[in-house]
Protein backbone atom coordinates (compact mmCIF):
# COMPACT_ATOMS: atom_id res chain seq x y z
CA UNK A 1 0.00 0.00 0.00
CA UNK A 2 2.83 2.51 0.96
CA UNK A 3 4.45 1.25 -2.44
CA UNK A 4 1.42 2.48 -4.11
CA UNK A 5 1.13 5.65 -2.42
CA UNK A 6 4.72 6.69 -2.74
CA UNK A 7 5.12 5.54 -5.91
CA UNK A 8 1.95 7.81 -7.35
CA UNK A 9 3.45 10.67 -5.17
CA UNK A 10 6.70 10.22 -7.27
CA UNK A 11 4.90 9.77 -10.32
CA UNK A 12 2.78 13.23 -9.92
CA UNK A 13 6.23 14.68 -9.17
CA UNK A 14 7.56 13.85 -11.83
CA UNK A 15 4.75 15.16 -14.20
CA UNK A 16 4.46 18.47 -12.26
CA UNK A 17 8.37 18.90 -12.70
CA UNK A 18 8.16 17.88 -16.32
CA UNK A 19 5.10 20.93 -16.49
CA UNK A 20 7.35 23.44 -14.26
CA UNK A 21 10.66 22.56 -16.90
CA UNK A 22 8.01 23.27 -19.70
CA UNK A 23 6.17 26.67 -18.48
CA UNK A 24 10.19 27.69 -17.97
CA UNK A 25 11.26 26.91 -21.22
CA UNK A 26 8.38 28.51 -23.17
CA UNK A 27 9.00 31.50 -20.72
CA UNK A 28 12.46 31.71 -21.92
CA UNK A 29 11.59 31.00 -25.63
CA UNK A 30 8.69 33.89 -25.04
CA UNK A 31 11.69 36.03 -23.75
CA UNK A 32 14.17 36.10 -26.45
CA UNK A 33 11.81 36.16 -29.06
CA UNK A 34 10.01 39.67 -27.04
CA UNK A 35 13.85 40.91 -27.31
CA UNK A 36 14.84 39.92 -30.57
CA UNK A 37 11.69 41.69 -31.90
CA UNK A 38 12.24 44.53 -29.57
CA UNK A 39 15.53 45.00 -30.94
CA UNK A 40 14.17 44.40 -34.60
CA UNK A 41 11.23 46.87 -34.04
CA UNK A 42 13.48 50.03 -32.57
CA UNK A 43 15.82 49.52 -35.31
CA UNK A 44 13.24 49.73 -37.98
CA UNK A 45 12.45 52.57 -36.09
CA UNK A 46 15.54 54.68 -36.77
CA UNK A 47 15.95 53.76 -40.36
CA UNK A 48 12.13 55.42 -40.92
CA UNK A 49 10.56 51.60 -41.65
CA UNK A 50 7.09 52.16 -40.06
CA UNK A 51 4.92 50.30 -40.85
CA UNK A 52 7.69 47.27 -40.44
CA UNK A 53 8.40 48.38 -36.89
CA UNK A 54 4.40 48.35 -35.67
CA UNK A 55 4.72 44.87 -37.07
CA UNK A 56 7.42 43.50 -34.68
CA UNK A 57 5.66 45.64 -31.46
CA UNK A 58 2.43 43.98 -32.53
CA UNK A 59 4.26 40.69 -32.08
CA UNK A 60 5.00 41.71 -28.99
CA UNK A 61 1.86 42.87 -27.98
CA UNK A 62 0.27 39.27 -28.43
CA UNK A 63 2.44 37.49 -26.45
CA UNK A 64 2.39 40.38 -23.02
CA UNK A 65 -0.09 43.20 -23.57
CA UNK A 66 1.36 44.90 -20.98
CA UNK A 67 5.12 44.96 -22.48
CA UNK A 68 6.51 48.77 -21.72
CA UNK A 69 9.14 48.82 -24.83
CA UNK A 70 6.45 47.26 -27.32
CA UNK A 71 3.47 49.99 -26.38
CA UNK A 72 6.60 52.97 -25.96
CA UNK A 73 7.23 51.84 -28.87
CA UNK A 74 4.32 51.92 -30.42
CA UNK A 75 4.10 55.22 -29.25
CA UNK A 76 7.01 56.14 -31.20
CA UNK A 77 6.27 54.57 -34.50
CA UNK A 78 2.71 56.04 -34.62
CA UNK A 79 4.01 59.43 -33.50
CA UNK A 80 6.55 59.19 -36.14
CA UNK A 81 3.45 59.11 -38.82
CA UNK A 82 1.89 62.23 -37.49
CA UNK A 83 -1.18 60.58 -35.35
CA UNK A 84 -0.74 62.29 -31.94
CA UNK A 85 -3.68 61.48 -30.40
CA UNK A 86 -3.16 57.71 -31.13
CA UNK A 87 0.20 57.49 -29.92
CA UNK A 88 -1.24 59.17 -27.24
CA UNK A 89 -3.14 55.87 -26.01
CA UNK A 90 0.02 53.26 -26.31
CA UNK A 91 2.05 56.02 -24.09
CA UNK A 92 -0.98 56.02 -21.46
CA UNK A 93 -1.30 52.10 -21.34
CA UNK A 94 2.53 51.88 -20.73
CA UNK A 95 2.53 54.23 -17.90
CA UNK A 96 -0.79 52.56 -16.27
CA UNK A 97 1.52 49.39 -16.39
CA UNK A 98 4.66 50.82 -15.99
CA UNK A 99 4.42 54.70 -14.23
CA UNK A 100 7.07 56.96 -14.16
CA UNK A 101 8.60 55.14 -17.48
CA UNK A 102 10.77 58.28 -18.90
CA UNK A 103 10.31 56.86 -22.65
CA UNK A 104 6.31 56.94 -22.33
CA UNK A 105 6.80 60.59 -20.31
CA UNK A 106 8.86 62.09 -23.23
CA UNK A 107 6.78 60.70 -26.07
CA UNK A 108 3.30 61.63 -23.98
CA UNK A 109 4.71 64.97 -23.46
CA UNK A 110 5.84 66.05 -27.21
CA UNK A 111 2.52 64.25 -28.24
CA UNK A 112 0.27 67.07 -26.09
CA UNK A 113 3.35 69.60 -27.52
CA UNK A 114 2.60 68.60 -31.14
CA UNK A 115 -1.32 68.93 -30.61
CA UNK A 116 -0.91 72.45 -28.95
CA UNK A 117 -2.04 71.64 -25.52
CA UNK A 118 1.09 72.86 -24.21
CA UNK A 119 -0.45 72.77 -20.42
CA UNK A 120 -0.39 69.19 -20.57
CA UNK A 121 2.50 69.10 -21.83
CA UNK A 122 3.94 71.24 -19.45
CA UNK A 123 2.14 68.86 -16.54
CA UNK A 124 3.89 65.68 -18.08
CA UNK A 125 7.47 67.06 -18.58
CA UNK A 126 7.60 68.05 -14.82
CA UNK A 127 7.18 64.49 -14.28
CA UNK A 128 9.68 63.14 -15.92
CA UNK A 129 12.21 65.74 -14.93
CA UNK A 130 11.21 64.37 -10.94
CA UNK A 131 13.03 61.65 -12.18
CA UNK A 132 15.89 63.01 -14.68
CA UNK A 133 16.03 67.06 -13.58
CA UNK A 134 19.12 67.87 -15.79
CA UNK A 135 18.15 66.54 -18.82
CA UNK A 136 18.83 69.80 -20.97
CA UNK A 137 16.71 68.59 -23.88
CA UNK A 138 13.46 68.60 -21.56
CA UNK A 139 14.17 71.42 -20.13
CA UNK A 140 14.05 73.18 -23.40
CA UNK A 141 11.11 71.90 -24.33
CA UNK A 142 9.81 72.68 -20.92
CA UNK A 143 10.61 76.63 -21.43
CA UNK A 144 8.97 76.30 -25.07
CA UNK A 145 6.04 75.05 -23.92
CA UNK A 146 5.86 78.18 -21.13
CA UNK A 147 6.52 80.54 -23.82
CA UNK A 148 3.93 79.03 -25.73
CA UNK A 149 0.78 80.10 -23.24
CA UNK A 150 2.72 83.49 -22.66
CA UNK A 151 4.74 82.59 -19.38
CA UNK A 152 7.25 84.96 -19.51
CA UNK A 153 8.51 84.51 -15.67
CA UNK A 154 8.62 80.74 -15.86
CA UNK A 155 10.25 80.31 -19.76
CA UNK A 156 12.73 82.68 -18.23
CA UNK A 157 13.39 81.36 -15.32
CA UNK A 158 13.77 77.44 -17.12
CA UNK A 159 15.65 78.57 -19.98
CA UNK A 160 18.37 80.72 -17.69
CA UNK A 161 18.36 77.65 -15.73
CA UNK A 162 19.62 75.60 -18.93
CA UNK A 163 22.13 78.49 -20.16
CA UNK A 164 23.70 77.78 -16.33
CA UNK A 165 24.29 74.48 -16.73
CA UNK A 166 25.36 75.02 -20.82
CA UNK A 167 26.33 78.66 -21.12
CA UNK A 168 25.82 78.47 -25.33
CA UNK A 169 23.21 76.16 -25.11
CA UNK A 170 21.43 76.94 -28.91
CA UNK A 171 18.17 76.21 -27.78
CA UNK A 172 18.06 78.44 -24.97
CA UNK A 173 19.97 81.13 -26.36
CA UNK A 174 16.76 81.04 -29.36
CA UNK A 175 14.67 80.45 -27.23
CA UNK A 176 15.14 83.46 -24.74
CA UNK A 177 15.33 85.97 -28.49
CA UNK A 178 11.58 84.52 -29.64
CA UNK A 179 10.36 85.06 -25.97
CA UNK A 180 11.29 88.75 -25.47
CA UNK A 181 10.46 88.93 -29.13
CA UNK A 182 6.80 87.85 -28.67
CA UNK A 183 6.66 90.42 -25.51
CA UNK A 184 8.04 93.13 -27.82
CA UNK A 185 11.41 93.32 -26.12
CA UNK A 186 13.18 94.08 -29.69
CA UNK A 187 16.56 94.76 -28.08
CA UNK A 188 16.86 91.97 -25.79
CA UNK A 189 15.50 89.80 -28.36
CA UNK A 190 18.47 91.14 -30.33
CA UNK A 191 21.18 90.48 -27.20
CA UNK A 192 19.97 86.79 -27.57
CA UNK A 193 19.90 86.53 -31.03
CA UNK A 194 23.02 88.53 -31.69
CA UNK A 195 25.24 85.76 -29.46
CA UNK A 196 24.45 83.13 -31.95
CA UNK A 197 26.96 84.68 -34.14
CA UNK A 198 29.86 84.92 -31.50
CA UNK A 199 32.56 82.59 -32.66
CA UNK A 200 31.94 79.08 -30.59
CA UNK A 201 28.46 79.16 -30.16
CA UNK A 202 27.34 77.52 -32.99
CA UNK A 203 29.89 75.22 -34.41
CA UNK A 204 28.72 75.08 -38.12
CA UNK A 205 26.73 78.10 -40.01
CA UNK A 206 24.13 80.02 -37.98
CA UNK A 207 20.95 79.20 -38.86
CA UNK A 208 19.04 81.30 -41.64
CA UNK A 209 15.85 81.91 -39.22
CA UNK A 210 18.56 83.62 -36.97
CA UNK A 211 19.30 85.74 -39.54
CA UNK A 212 15.82 86.78 -40.19
CA UNK A 213 15.15 87.18 -36.85
CA UNK A 214 17.57 89.57 -36.18
CA UNK A 215 16.92 91.36 -39.14
CA UNK A 216 12.74 91.73 -37.83
CA UNK A 217 14.09 93.17 -34.42
CA UNK A 218 15.91 96.15 -36.65
CA UNK A 219 12.36 96.52 -38.52
CA UNK A 220 10.64 96.87 -35.67
CA UNK A 221 12.76 99.34 -34.06
CA UNK A 222 13.16 101.06 -37.21
CA UNK A 223 17.07 100.15 -37.30
CA UNK A 224 16.35 99.58 -41.26
CA UNK A 225 20.06 100.11 -42.39
CA UNK A 226 21.47 97.51 -39.72
CA UNK A 227 18.42 95.21 -40.85
CA UNK A 228 18.95 94.75 -44.36
CA UNK A 229 22.64 92.99 -44.31
CA UNK A 230 20.97 90.34 -42.45
CA UNK A 231 18.12 89.37 -44.55
CA UNK A 232 20.67 89.86 -47.37
CA UNK A 233 22.81 87.13 -46.04
CA UNK A 234 19.88 84.74 -45.88
CA UNK A 235 18.95 85.77 -49.27
CA UNK A 236 22.35 84.41 -50.60
CA UNK A 237 21.69 81.50 -48.59
CA UNK A 238 18.09 80.55 -50.42
CA UNK A 239 17.11 83.13 -52.80
CA UNK A 240 13.84 82.47 -52.50
CA UNK A 241 13.26 82.60 -48.53
CA UNK A 242 9.75 84.49 -47.94
CA UNK A 243 10.76 86.24 -44.41
CA UNK A 244 14.21 87.48 -46.54
CA UNK A 245 12.67 88.77 -48.99
CA UNK A 246 9.81 90.45 -47.25
CA UNK A 247 12.22 91.85 -44.89
CA UNK A 248 14.34 93.34 -47.44
CA UNK A 249 11.59 95.17 -48.84
CA UNK A 250 9.98 96.32 -45.45
CA UNK A 251 13.18 97.79 -44.82
CA UNK A 252 13.80 99.01 -48.13
CA UNK A 253 9.76 100.73 -47.72
CA UNK A 254 10.83 102.00 -44.17
CA UNK A 255 14.07 104.01 -45.77
CA UNK A 256 11.15 105.40 -48.56
CA UNK A 257 13.36 103.78 -51.18
CA UNK A 258 10.25 102.48 -53.10
CA UNK A 259 11.89 101.47 -55.80
CA UNK A 260 14.33 99.09 -54.06
CA UNK A 261 11.47 97.90 -52.25
CA UNK A 262 9.38 97.38 -55.53
CA UNK A 263 12.47 95.01 -56.43
CA UNK A 264 11.58 92.85 -53.23
CA UNK A 265 7.89 92.94 -53.48
CA UNK A 266 7.81 91.89 -57.08
CA UNK A 267 10.03 88.83 -56.48
CA UNK A 268 7.77 87.72 -53.63
CA UNK A 269 5.02 88.08 -56.55
CA UNK A 270 6.49 85.53 -58.59
CA UNK A 271 6.05 82.85 -56.15
CA UNK A 272 3.15 83.98 -54.95
CA UNK A 273 1.08 85.97 -57.08
CA UNK A 274 -1.95 85.85 -55.09
CA UNK A 275 -0.71 87.17 -51.98
CA UNK A 276 -3.17 90.51 -51.37
CA UNK A 277 -0.96 92.01 -48.93
CA UNK A 278 2.07 91.86 -51.34
CA UNK A 279 -0.10 93.33 -54.01
CA UNK A 280 -1.13 96.39 -51.55
CA UNK A 281 2.30 96.85 -50.39
CA UNK A 282 3.73 96.80 -54.19
CA UNK A 283 0.66 99.36 -54.91
CA UNK A 284 1.91 101.55 -52.60
CA UNK A 285 5.18 101.62 -54.14
CA UNK A 286 4.35 102.15 -57.40
CA UNK A 287 1.66 104.97 -55.81
CA UNK A 288 4.95 106.60 -53.82
CA UNK A 289 6.93 106.43 -57.60
CA UNK A 290 4.01 108.60 -59.37
CA UNK A 291 3.31 105.54 -61.12
CA UNK A 292 -0.67 105.65 -60.49
CA UNK A 293 -1.61 103.43 -63.17
CA UNK A 294 0.64 100.58 -62.15
CA UNK A 295 -0.34 100.86 -58.72
CA UNK A 296 -4.36 101.12 -59.93
CA UNK A 297 -3.52 98.00 -61.17
CA UNK A 298 -1.96 96.41 -58.38
CA UNK A 299 -4.54 97.53 -55.74
CA UNK A 300 -7.42 95.97 -57.73
CA UNK A 301 -5.82 92.57 -58.24
CA UNK A 302 -5.77 92.56 -54.33
CA UNK A 303 -9.27 93.11 -54.48
CA UNK A 304 -10.05 90.58 -56.79
CA UNK A 305 -8.55 88.20 -54.44
CA UNK A 306 -10.79 89.61 -51.20
CA UNK A 307 -11.59 92.79 -49.89
CA UNK A 308 -8.43 94.83 -48.18
CA UNK A 309 -9.01 98.14 -46.51
CA UNK A 310 -5.16 98.65 -47.56
CA UNK A 311 -6.28 98.19 -51.43
CA UNK A 312 -9.07 100.67 -51.09
CA UNK A 313 -7.03 102.96 -49.25
CA UNK A 314 -4.13 102.88 -52.23
CA UNK A 315 -6.82 103.33 -54.56
CA UNK A 316 -8.42 106.63 -52.71
CA UNK A 317 -4.62 108.10 -51.99
CA UNK A 318 -4.38 107.77 -55.81
CA UNK A 319 -7.77 109.64 -56.65
CA UNK A 320 -5.96 112.75 -53.99
CA UNK A 321 -2.71 112.62 -55.95
CA UNK A 322 -4.61 113.06 -59.12
CA UNK A 323 -6.60 116.05 -57.33
CA UNK A 324 -9.73 113.82 -57.40
CA UNK A 325 -10.48 115.18 -54.23
CA UNK A 326 -13.94 114.02 -53.81
CA UNK A 327 -13.67 110.49 -54.95
CA UNK A 328 -11.19 110.22 -52.52
CA UNK A 329 -13.31 111.93 -49.87
CA UNK A 330 -16.49 109.23 -50.50
CA UNK A 331 -13.73 106.64 -50.50
CA UNK A 332 -12.54 107.21 -47.25
CA UNK A 333 -15.83 107.94 -45.07
CA UNK A 334 -17.09 104.82 -46.21
CA UNK A 335 -13.61 103.18 -44.86
CA UNK A 336 -14.10 104.89 -41.09
CA UNK A 337 -17.21 103.06 -41.18
CA UNK A 338 -15.62 99.91 -41.40
CA UNK A 339 -12.25 100.79 -39.37
CA UNK A 340 -13.64 104.11 -37.11
CA UNK A 341 -10.34 103.81 -34.74
CA UNK A 342 -7.91 103.96 -37.65
CA UNK A 343 -6.06 107.49 -37.33
CA UNK A 344 -4.22 107.20 -40.56
CA UNK A 345 -7.95 107.58 -42.13
CA UNK A 346 -9.09 110.39 -40.42
CA UNK A 347 -5.73 112.49 -41.84
CA UNK A 348 -6.49 111.64 -44.94
CA UNK A 349 -10.14 112.81 -45.31
CA UNK A 350 -9.19 115.62 -43.52
CA UNK A 351 -6.18 117.11 -45.64
CA UNK A 352 -9.12 115.87 -48.77
CA UNK A 353 -11.49 117.97 -47.15
CA UNK A 354 -9.12 120.76 -47.00
CA UNK A 355 -8.26 120.99 -50.18
CA UNK A 356 -12.05 121.16 -50.82
CA UNK A 357 -11.77 124.06 -49.08
CA UNK A 358 -13.71 122.60 -46.32
CA UNK A 359 -11.77 123.48 -42.93
CA UNK A 360 -14.86 123.33 -40.82
CA UNK A 361 -15.68 119.69 -42.19
CA UNK A 362 -11.70 118.93 -41.50
CA UNK A 363 -12.07 119.82 -38.32
CA UNK A 364 -15.16 118.01 -37.25
CA UNK A 365 -13.70 114.90 -38.72
CA UNK A 366 -10.54 115.09 -36.37
CA UNK A 367 -12.60 115.59 -33.39
CA UNK A 368 -14.92 112.71 -34.11
CA UNK A 369 -11.63 110.75 -34.00
CA UNK A 370 -10.97 112.15 -30.60
CA UNK A 371 -14.31 111.74 -29.40
CA UNK A 372 -13.44 107.86 -28.79
CA UNK A 373 -10.86 108.63 -25.99
CA UNK A 374 -8.30 107.95 -28.11
CA UNK A 375 -4.89 109.83 -27.09
CA UNK A 376 -3.23 110.42 -31.03
CA UNK A 377 -0.40 112.59 -31.16
CA UNK A 378 -0.72 113.03 -34.92
CA UNK A 379 -4.33 113.65 -34.75
CA UNK A 380 -3.76 116.31 -32.33
CA UNK A 381 -1.16 118.07 -33.54
CA UNK A 382 -2.89 118.31 -36.86
CA UNK A 383 -6.26 119.95 -34.56
CA UNK A 384 -3.99 122.08 -32.85
CA UNK A 385 -2.53 123.59 -36.42
CA UNK A 386 -6.03 124.17 -37.95
CA UNK A 387 -7.50 125.37 -35.21
CA UNK A 388 -4.90 128.05 -34.62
Amino acid sequence: MRDDVSNGILKNTEHDSFDIQFDANKEVHELTEISDLSKRGYQFLKEDKIHEAVECFNKILAIDECNNYALVGMGDAIRKRGVFRDAVVFYQRCLIHHPGNNYALFGLADCYKALNQYHKAIEIWEQYLLHDGKNITVLTRVADAYRKVKDFKHSKEVYLKVLDMEANNPYAIIGLGHLHYDFKEYREALFYWEKMLQPGVTPNKVDIRVLTSIGNCHRKLKTFESGIPFFEQALERDPYNFYALFGLADCYRGLNQSACSLEYWNRILKQDPRNKVILTRAGDAYRALGDYDLAVEYYERALNIEFDIYAVLGLALVDKAKGKYAMAVESLRRLIQQDTRNYRLYLELADCLLNLGEKAQAIEVLEDFQRQDIRNTPIMERLDVLKS
